[in-house]
């Protein structure tokens, strides 16, 4: 039987110089860690240095097992020494995740059984939905629904309910589920934590509203799905996961939306799972992902 362990995983970036590796891996050495995997990427325009490197924790010098607090403190001081941003997560902690619908439920479905079977190493604290229908199919699961409507004339007040709630149920990442709400940078700012957004089309191509009806218009040969983090500009923020499938002239619009459905179920759950397991590094409006 398989012992569960405890590790620490850190995404640290800055910019490239001499000697990184070495240091990194001498500073968990010396405090009697274990090493379990270690990716590094350098970007050679920018000059800046990406690492994942996820260690079993050792012994602090006074013989104490180190404490994920105190494990993640100290190697976030440790890189800021050398110049270098980090994100130090523990294998204990399960992000507290809330999830946000409109009406369209194959995203949302398909986000609980994952999680239910346990692919999510998450602990969904809030399914928040601008208009009801989500809310029954949320209470089968047992999750809790808050119904939240949004108009144009009150946006503003919509969302400081949200971001409430948000401190409330202290959530530390949104998914948006096929939510059909523009966020405003005043959310985002305020919220402060990653929020995961799906759209049904391979960005930038098609933008915006119904980009099955603009590619079906424009005849082409491919559709995608891209799953990115939210940002003040409208389906720009930086790219988690995107996949396509092939179509032809014989594919109408509606077969497009069930072929996209599909994928959108897939790359948002993909996106999702890199992102809580700690693979994803956004940086200006890229990302590197780890594997």
């Amino acid at each position: 039987m398989s012992v569960s362990r405890t590790t620490l995983t850190a995404l640290l970036h800055g910019a490239d110089q001499p000697g990184l590796v070495a240091r990194v891996a001498g500073w968990i050495f010396e405090r009697g860690g274990n090493i379990l995997h270690a990716d590094q990427h350098r970007d050679m325009e920018a000059g800046i240095f990406f690492q994942r490197i996820e260690w079993e924790p050792g012994q602090h010098p006074s013989g104490l097992k180190a404490t994920d607090d105190s494990g993640a403190t100290a190697f976030t001081s440790f890189a800021a020494s050398l110049g270098m941003k980090a994100r130090v997560l523990s294998s204990t902690h399960r992000t507290r995740l809330a999830i946000f619908v409109s009406k369209a439920d194959h995203c949302f479905h398909d986000l609980i059984l994952r999680w239910k079977s346990g692919d999510l190493a998450a602990e969904i604290v809030a399914v928040v939905g601008n208009h009801t229908d989500l809310a029954s199919a949320a209470a089968g699961y047992g999750l809790p629904f808050h119904h939240i409507p949004v108009t144009p004339d009150a946006k503003a007040t919509a969302e400081a309910r949200q971001l409430a709630l948000l401190r409330d149920t202290g959530a530390e990442l949104v998914v948006l589920a096929r939510y059909m709400q523009v966020l405003s940078q005043e959310f985002l700012e305020s919220f402060g934590a990653p929020v995961i957004n799906i759209h049904h089309s391979f960005l930038p191509a098609f933008a915006g509203g119904r980009p099955y009806h603009q590619a079906h218009t424009r005849g082409v040969k491919l559709i995608g799905a891209t799953a990115h983090y939210a940002t003040r500009d409208l389906d720009e923020g930086p790219i988690i996961h995107q996949d396509v499938v092939r179509v032809t002239h014989r594919h109408e619009v509606d077969d497009l939306v069930r072929l996209g459905r599909d994928l959108e179920r897939v790359v948002l759950a993909q996106a999702v799972r890199w992102h809580l397991a700690g693979r994803v590094l956004a940086y200006g409006n890229k990302t590197v992902v780890f594997d």
